[in-house]
């Protein structure tokens, strides 16, 4: 498993948060209890298995739905 932060565009609403979870915990290989997007600092953290998913499909899973992800990185 790998951690990965996505630094999105500034989040405006609550929804917009809500709708990149749901976004990002659609993408197989996501750990669904691991998601956590930060509304404040329009950051996502997450842990995947890079067996299954990588981080190309996890950034275009919300480029998919409307929002821009300024920098994706893997820790």
């Amino acid at each position: 498993m790998k951690k990965a932060v996505l630094q999105l565009e500034t989040l405006v609403c609550p929804t917009c948060m809500q709708k990149i979870t749901g976004a990002l915990k659609s993408v197989p290989g996501v750990d669904q209890e691991s998601v956590r997007v930060l509304f404040n600092a329009s950051k996502a953290k997450l842990t995947f298995d890079e067996t299954v998913t990588d981080i190309k499909d996890i950034r275009q899973a919300v480029v998919h739905i409307g929002y821009d992800v300024l920098k994706a990185s893997i820790q």
